[in-house]
């Protein structure tokens, strides 16, 4: 039986709390998924849609209170 690469870097490494936070929140409500990145001053939240770059945009505010981080949000469009 072969592992895929992502299933063995899974079990060595455990994402963050805050990227399982941010996919759930967009999952949940825009049901579609994101890549995230965590960075020493910010947190990138990569789409390949600009309409829900757009949207996530304004609900930025509510998802840096959901997350209690003083990181800053950045959005980027493109995966």
């Amino acid at each position: 039986m072969t592992d895929s690469i992502s299933n063995i870097l899974a079990d060595k490494w455990d994402e963050p709390p805050e990227i399982q936070t941010i996919k759930d929140y967009v999952r949940q409500k825009f049901k579609v998924d994101v890549g995230v990145t965590i960075h020493d001053k910010h947190i990138t939240i990569s789409t390949s849609s600009a309409a829900l770059a757009g949207t996530l945009r304004m609900q930025l505010h509510e998802l840096q209170k959901e997350l209690k981080t003083d990181k800053k949000l950045v959005i980027r469009i493109g995966r």
